[in-house]
């Protein structure tokens, strides 16, 4: 799903609305047997429900196929009583012609469907999931590849950009359409500007219908006159994309914008809309909605009698803004640098900005070969976020990902559910955000788990850790920080190891133990 179009996107994985459609006999059953089986599903809970009335007569449903009629004695046995690796093995090696049934049959067993989730490749949990509701494989897709390009791409500062970005113009993956919009608005509108000029990735987003829908633009209308004797439309002018687009994504809330401009920046993008939203429709300019009177705009007048374009000289306007130029360099500089930059670091990026005409790649240049980024206060001045903790701890293990989707699960568990944050604010930077003593505590857990191999879907192989001793943690500390645990993080982890050897001298701490200790400590949280 991360490929196709969002038309394609709608047919392919139908929602809800489109599945009861075809369960109340308002559209034809669909071929394939995965979608049939969700509209059976969707089908037999709408009888319950509804206790067979309004349930149509044309077709009934499938009788269940269990798992016993799907699977051998000895495939059920392996299922029933075999070990992890065995039903892992097993999941894998399902043969093509085998899975759909198998998928099927597992809706009737929530236990073993529970159970096996984790274990299964990622081919066959898309499956289940299509099931269970299609729409949510979409949600899968673009969750677990963002997790798989990140911790196997060599393009470490675009995966950063590009998280960075997403939450500069954040969207909302949980309301409405936008469930099928935000696979392509990340592809399209994201992702091909992070080192490109910000003027570009503005327009970009501000067209994308995933912007349009999360924030209403599509349903902003010229304003009518009141008239007594008209009924009123329940349309008219949406202010939310034109205060965001300020507050958020260009000037800052300190950007020296009134309420008034606010007004006037709606009043140009009235008419920017969606040609069919309710099928993945992409970006459409509707004329005969648009306010075609004059607007003035920070001080600058548009004149009356425009289209398109009035929105597009905002764009202009606000992309060679001083007030913009320094907003972005200093939210850059938070995330990179420290939560509270150098002015004198922001000022250079702001010049590097507004001298370049707002190109991204120089203006990450200007920070990365500045004195400020390399200096000692800067090091170890930002904590990881959770995506970057969990990436970050998988990689510097080397570890093998079978299905990132259980990592997907622990990002969530840690504060930051990727795609879902439902404010526009987009995830923050700051390191208030991320620390606290419950979220530390997780951290651990997680990175103990991670490095014995308790974590479903990911392998690592200790063999190549270090060999370290208790009183010596250092070998393996050195290869999985850069620059060395500090001394306190040192003295940290010999007190544990010692305590350890204390309470049990038969059973050493394992190289393992002690890399999930290293992984946990308040070092590796620290970028």
């Amino acid at each position: 799903s991360l490929r196709i179009t969002q038309e394609q996107a709608s047919q392919r994985y139908p929602s809800r609305q489109l599945l009861r459609a075809v369960a109340t006999g308002r559209q034809k059953m669909p071929d394939d047997p995965i979608l049939r089986a969700a509209v059976e599903r969707y089908l037999l809970r709408f009888k319950v429900k509804k206790g067979g009335e309004n349930v149509p007569k044309n077709y009934e449903i499938e009788p269940a196929v269990t798992l016993k009629q799907v699977l051998k004695e000895d495939q059920m046995a392996t299922l029933s009583k075999g070990t992890v690796a065995q039903k892992r093995e097993f999941l894998t090696s399902l043969p093509a012609g085998q899975v759909d049934d198998f998928v099927v049959a597992l809706q009737q067993q929530p236990r073993y469907r529970g159970q096996l989730f984790n274990l299964a490749p990622v081919a066959l949990q898309r499956k289940i999931l299509m099931v269970a509701s299609p729409e949510q494989a979409i949600a899968y897709d673009l969750a677990v590849g963002k997790l798989d390009r990140a911790i196997y791409s060599n393009r470490q500062l675009q995966e950063e950009l590009t998280d960075f970005w997403y939450n500069h113009f954040n969207v909302y993956l949980n309301k409405g359409s936008d469930r099928y919009l935000v696979p392509a608005y990340e592809r399209d509108a994201i992702r091909p500007y992070v080192l490109g000029h910000f003027r570009d990735m503005l327009e970009a987003t501000a067209k994308s219908p995933a912007m349009l829908f999360y924030l209403d633009n599509w349903q902003s209308v010229a304003a009518r006159p009141a008239n007594p004797k008209r009924k009123q439309p329940k349309r008219g002018l949406n202010e939310n994309y034109g205060r965001e687009l300020m507050e958020l994504h260009t000037l800052g809330v300190d950007g020296g914008y009134t309420q008034k401009d606010v007004i006037e920046v709606a009043r140009c993008f009235t008419g920017w809309t969606i040609r069919d939203v309710r099928h993945g429709g992409g970006f459409y300019f509707n004329d005969k909605v648009h306010d075609k009177g004059a607007k003035v705009v920070l001080g600058i007048a548009i004149p009356a009698g425009g289209g398109v374009e009035d929105g597009e000289k905002v764009l202009d306007i606000l992309a060679h803004s001083p007030a913009t130029a320094k907003f972005i360099s200093t939210k850059l500089a938070q995330r990179f640098v420290a939560d509270n930059p150098p002015p004198v670091l922001v000022a250079r990026m702001s010049k590097t900005f507004l001298a370049t005409n707002g190109d991204l790649r120089q203006v990450m240049k200007a920070m990365l070969d500045s004195k400020e980024f390399w200096s000692a206060g800067a090091y170890h001045a930002k904590v990881k976020s959770p995506f970057e903790m969990i990436v970050s701890s998988v990689r510097a293990l080397d570890a093998d990902v079978d299905t990132a989707f259980p990592l997907v699960n622990q990002i969530a568990q840690l504060g930051e559910p990727l795609y879902r944050k439902q404010e526009p604010t987009g995830y923050s930077s700051a390191n208030a955000e991320w620390i606290n003593s419950a979220a530390l505590l997780a951290r651990m857990n997680f990175a103990l788990a991670l490095a014995q191999n308790r974590v479903q879907g990911v392998r690592v192989d200790a063999t190549k850790l270090p060999a370290g001793s208790s009183d010596d943690p250092g070998r393996i500390a050195n290869m999985l920080l850069s620059g060395g645990p500090t001394p306190a993080t040192r003295t940290a982890l010999e007190n544990v190891l010692q305590k350890a050897v204390a309470a049990n001298p038969k059973k050493p701490p394992t190289p393992a133990l002690i890399a999930g200790l290293v992984i946990g400590s308040p070092d590796f949280q620290r970028r």
